[in-house]
């Protein structure tokens, strides 16, 4: 099973590293999320139509005649006025069985008439979070501020809606709200097995950016639970620790994680996750040296080399040339994407010059080739005469922006 998890994740982070450098400066929401096209203020600002309407009756359809169900309007949420009034009926073509009563919100697109979408059952409650939310168009912390307050809200609807902005969010937007999270909900949160897993992350990196000293506890107690299951969001736990912690916390990570070798695959990916985040999203916690020296500790790892090599080469960590040609076609080396890896790690480190700028006018700017330059470009021309096949592999599908 950990192998299978391994090649699969294997996979996919090769297939994003082939552009090797351009992860960290994409635009993202936030890093440990999972989030829908849509979320529901996103769905009712862009229909040309909604209503809160209650259920009435309905009827099945029969062999020559399809079913209908009949909902009485409530309230005009916006959409035409000519033919959208409170008390007003309106038949959709589809049976959905019903109470008297019963509430739903409809939205709907305009065409020669209004396409209504499936109905989406609500509660008073539900309906005034929905109707009352900011629209995409207010800025985005006003937004996040007013579904900071439905995280974990009892009706479901809500709760998950509410989480689904925080995902859709980028990070920088996220970390502005710090002064304004309930720190000791989402200590318990974190610490809870009421909490769906899925969001687990998202509050781990919010008590990161909020928590404290007490916090840190609960957290450290947390990362170094033992478990073989697969721990979702506990990638965004070692986040929000690391931000509260800083170098210091980073031991906890090297030595539980990173060095340990019995601890499943998804944990040690999961810290690397933690390494990457600190690199891209909080500059400055962490010495990018510390950073570099924690990744390195992987390349004891055959499981996991082509990953980190693919770190190191965005990293530009040129301090492992030497270890990475000794590595190449060793015998747990020997593989053909740990190959290609160090390929593109020394492709990568010898585009990496130092930009000419002209002393002067007419001066002939003079810049010395930096050593990691003349070595990579020495081992590339060995790996060439040696192994001409994984090398030709290997630029194939090289790209650096």
């Amino acid at each position: 099973m950990r192998r299978s998890m391994q090649k699969i994740l294997t996979l996919v982070a090769l297939t994003t590293v082939l552009l090797f450098g351009s992860l960290a400066s994409a635009a993202r929401c936030c890093p440990f999320c999972s989030a829908p096209s849509l979320t529901l203020s996103e769905q009712l600002s862009q229909s040309d139509a909604a209503t809160l309407v209650q259920w009435v009756e309905a009827k099945k359809g029969e062999k020559d005649k399809a079913g209908i169900t009949v909902y009485e309007i409530v309230t005009v949420v916006h959409g035409p006025k000519d033919t959208l009034k409170k008390g007003g009926k309106i038949t959709l073509a589809r049976y959905r069985a019903g109470k008297k009563g019963n509430l739903f919100l409809l939205m709907g697109s305009k065409g020669t008439t209004i396409e209504w979408g499936s109905p989406l059952e609500v509660s008073e409650t539900s309906f005034n979070y929905i109707s009352q939310a900011p629209s995409p168009e207010a800025t985005i912390q006003k937004r996040l501020a007013y579904f900071l307050k439905f995280l974990e809200f009892p009706d479901q609807l809500i709760s998950n809606d509410a989480y689904a902005e925080f995902a859709n969010a980028p990070y920088k937007d996220i970390s502005t709200l710090s002064d304004k999270m309930p720190r000791e909900k989402i200590r318990k949160w974190i610490d809870s097995d009421e909490t769906p897993a899925t969001r687990r992350g998202l509050y781990g990196l919010l008590l990161g950016l909020c928590g404290d000293k007490e916090d840190i506890a609960v957290m450290k107690k947390l990362i170094s639970a033992k478990s073989e299951d697969f721990r979702l969001g506990i990638d965004g736990v070692m986040s929000g620790y690391l931000l509260l912690t800083g170098a210091d916390g980073l031991e906890l990570i090297n030595e539980t994680k990173l060095r340990n070798k019995d601890v499943p695959f998804s944990e040690t990916y999961a810290a690397m996750q933690a390494l990457r985040f600190m690199w891209t999203y909080s500059e400055g916690t962490i010495s990018k040296n510390d950073l570099r020296k924690s990744m390195r500790i992987l390349l004891d790892r055959p499981e996991l080399a082509d990953l980190v090599i693919a770190d190191l080469a965005r990293w530009k960590d040129w301090s492992v040339q030497d270890q990475l040609m000794g590595l190449y076609g060793a015998k747990q080396y020997d593989i053909p994407s740990i190959k290609r890896a160090i390929v593109r790690y020394l492709l990568v480190s010898t585009k990496d010059v130092p930009k000419v700028v002209a002393a002067g006018e007419g001066a002939q700017p003079k810049v010395e080739t930096p050593a990691h330059v003349v070595k990579g470009k020495k081992y590339l021309a060995e790996l060439r005469k040696n192994d001409p096949k994984t090398v030709k592999d290997a630029e194939r599908f090289f790209f650096l922006k």
